[in-house]
């Protein structure tokens, strides 16, 4: 039973696939009435913004990827993240990440927070972090990733932000977290 009184009575597997599985959850509510809903379970994932240079330097440099995403069917600028391997400390995955897909290692991470990406129909969280004092490693990326890594200042990355040229929903959170809290306490 959850905080609110709703409680999983039932569930059912519909589908099991490499990144995520589909169960149908027969729920009571908090109301005590009971109904069905769809839900992706995934492993869970980590994300990191890298810095090149000083976090808090007046125009620090940040790498962002521009990666193609078949469900957006467009490029989108993203931070460096993927999905936790089975056991795998969020913090693991991050570095794993940020040097597979930058080619980066980093010295110092920091936690940011964790995020639901969409808990109307999935458990999924994402281990927030930031990465600084980073030096060059060995990119090791997968198959089916096709990304760019730009380094970018980190005024050019707001105004990113601002102007909506920035749409992925774990890299405004991140950004904005450290803007909003490590940047200006």
């Amino acid at each position: 039973m959850s905080d609110d009184g709703s409680a999983q009575v039932s569930t059912r597997r519909i589908y099991t696939g490499k990144v995520l599985n589909l169960d149908m959850d027969r729920v009571r509510f908090p109301n005590g009435k009971e109904g069905e809903l769809e839900m992706i379970r995934h492993s869970g994932a980590s994300a990191v913004v890298p810095f090149l240079t000083d976090l808090s330097g007046e125009d620090p440099q940040v790498l962002l990827l521009k990666q193609y995403r078949y469900a957006a069917e467009q490029y989108l600028y993203e931070i460096p993240a993927g999905r936790l391997d089975p056991g795998e400390a969020p913090e693991d995955c991050a570095r794993r990440e940020l040097r597979e897909e930058t080619g980066c290692e980093c010295r110092t991470l920091e936690r940011l927070t964790t995020m639901y990406s969409t808990p109307g129909f999935t458990d999924e969280r994402i281990h927030l972090f930031v990465a600084t004092d980073l030096a060059p490693g060995e990119q090791g990326r997968e198959v089916d990733e096709f990304m760019e890594v730009e380094a970018r200042r980190w005024s050019e990355v707001m105004a990113m932000v601002r102007s909506g040229e920035i749409v992925d929903g774990k890299t405004l959170i991140s950004l904005m977290f450290v803007q909003c809290f490590r940047r200006n306490p």
